[in-house]
């Protein structure tokens, strides 16, 4: 056996399935929420394998310099023999990297379309495994959790030990939590949404939670109790075209403004509508 082809081979296909399920994995505020996982194994595990495997697939690069350097050389020199850099080959090397490289900073076809097919997974990843209510709430303790979504702390622990959920502390983290109960902290978060009062005791947050622009106008004004006829007309005066089956991103390129200012015209809409807010 020869450790230059153990090497090469190995890193070689280890990198290819990683870059694969990296590409295809949710964005990291999603799996880590939703606790993604494939082949038992979660978002931080398949990122340590895909940097340790590149640089594995670095030395397997160096191993390949050294056994091959001759012939490198060769690649390097003209029908003289003599050694020239910019040989054809070197050329045409040259000019597809730097053309895949201005293509894809450009954003321009063909080099685009897969960031774009990557943003449709991302975006429909999250549709699948929902958003957490702030980013990184999973390293939350359960304490500040409750605060920041406007939970009530006794009742959320009642409904956690209701559910077989075990803790030594409300100082826990939501993830330490999930881990311990083999759920994840979406689940987490369920448990103790089941037994709270509804959105409308807390008011519509000032700043659009992760992943608003994907929900639609109805479930928006379903989440914060708002009236939906109410909220689309107030919108509509104001010079927006919407329909409440659109995403607020859809709302948004209709309107030619973005998610974001969506939600703040409903966040003043909601002020008309009656809803209690921040």
């Amino acid at each position: 056996m020869k450790l230059r082809k153990i090497t090469s081979l190995t890193a070689f296909l280890l990198l290819l399935a990683t870059s694969i399920i990296l590409y295809i994995a949710p964005q990291g505020r999603v799996a880590y929420w939703a606790d993604w996982r494939l082949l038992s194994l979660d978002k931080t595990q398949w990122g340590a394998i895909h940097i340790n495997m590149g640089l594995l697939f670095l030395v397997s690069i160096g191993l390949h310099i050294y056994y091959n350097w001759n012939a490198l050389l060769t690649y390097l020199k003209d029908n003289t023999r003599h050694l020239k850099i910019w040989t054809p080959e070197f050329n045409a090397a040259f000019g597809l990297t730097a053309l895949i490289l201005v293509g894809t900073l450009a954003s321009v076809p063909p080099f685009k379309w897969p960031l774009v097919f990557n943003a449709h997974l991302k975006d429909a990843a999250a549709v699948q495994y929902g958003e957490p209510p702030y980013g990184h709430a999973e390293l939350s303790r359960l304490d500040h959790f409750t605060r920041k979504t406007g939970l009530a702390l006794p009742e959320a622990l009642a409904a956690l030990k209701a559910a077989g959920i075990r803790l030594d502390s409300d100082q826990a983290t939501l993830q330490v939590i999930a881990r311990e109960n083999g759920r994840s902290p979406q689940a987490i978060y369920q448990i103790m949404q089941g037994a709270q009062a509804s959105a409308l005791a807390q008011g519509m947050p000032r700043e659009a939670p992760p992943g608003t622009g994907q929900k639609t106008l109805a479930a928006l004004c379903q989440a914060y109790a708002l009236p939906e006829a109410d909220v689309v007309q107030v919108l509509q005066d104001s010079g927006l075209q919407v329909s409440p089956e659109l995403t607020l991103k859809e709302i948004g390129a209709k309107n030619g403004v973005r998610p974001m200012e969506i939600y703040d015209a409903i966040y003043q809409a909601a002020a008309v509508t009656g809803m209690k807010t921040p």
